[in-house]
């Protein structure tokens, strides 16, 4: 079981739904690797309107518009977990945006695993 509490850090990466790493989604590979090395979890959300450097305005207002809406991959952990995890991100990023920020976990615990391994 996976407990967490305390100091930690917020790690949140900021990419295109339409990004690629070798033919699969950059948020589903940042999710694989999370689990991979051992994060406490990794949450993929999908935006609904965006825009970033280029000031192209990104909706799923206007299907001609709704291509390559924003995805946040939001991971809390340790500290030295996160910092361990920045090197696949800086490998998988090309364009994008990574924050990591200070937080305190009031209450996290991960449930068991069931007889199929899964939490």
């Amino acid at each position: 079981m996976t407990e967490l509490t305390g100091r930690a850090l917020r790690l949140t990466v900021f990419v295109g739904e339409d990004d690629t790493w070798h033919h699969r989604p950059v948020y589903s590979e940042l999710v694989v690797r999370a689990r991979e090395a051992g994060m406490a979890g990794a949450t993929v959300l999908r935006g609904m309107e965006s825009y970033g450097r280029r000031s192209l305005v990104h909706t799923s207002r206007l299907v001609s518009l709704s291509n390559d809406l924003p995805v946040m991959v939001v991971i809390v952990d340790e500290e030295s977990k996160v910092r361990r995890f920045l090197v696949d991100v800086q490998e998988l990023v090309s364009a994008g945006l990574v924050t990591v920020e200070p937080v305190e976990v009031v209450r996290y615990v991960g449930s068991p695993p069931d007889d199929t391994g899964r939490a």
